[in-house]
């Protein structure tokens, strides 16, 4: 079974970084978008950021813009999302996932995407 493996989360304080990582082992990943979504308790699950890897670009939501940054590691077959000055309302479990398919379109929905990690708790104490 193809699942990627998310690490990197944890207590932080307000305004401070952590690095999120996801390894896909043995799922491509070129070609395809790979994003972030979060959720948090009582919430759905959010779009935060993807990297499309066929042109390098990268897309976020709004409340994220130049905080966090999307990259990738194409040897390690590994995504990271980089947060910088975080709030407690970034306060998550922040999940990973690959398209299942391509789409002409920056994906933004959860339904777009497949092969989702078991997430990594992400708490920002104010």
């Amino acid at each position: 079974q193809v699942q990627p493996v998310e690490s990197g989360g944890g207590l932080v304080q307000a305004g401070g970084p952590l690095r999120l990582s996801c390894v896909a082992s043995g799922l491509t990943l070129s070609n395809y978008a790979t994003g972030w979504f979060r959720q948090a308790d009582g919430e759905g699950r959010e779009f935060v950021a993807a990297i499309s890897w066929s042109s390098g670009a990268a897309y976020y939501t709004d409340s994220v813009k130049g905080r966090f940054t999307i990259s990738g590691d194409n040897a390690k077959n590994t995504v990271y999302l980089q947060m910088n000055n975080l709030r407690p309302e970034d306060t998550a479990v922040y999940y990973c996932a690959r398209e299942f398919r391509r789409f002409t379109s920056w994906s933004t929905e959860s339904w777009e995407y497949g092969y989702w990690g078991q997430g990594t708790q992400v708490t920002v104490s104010s």
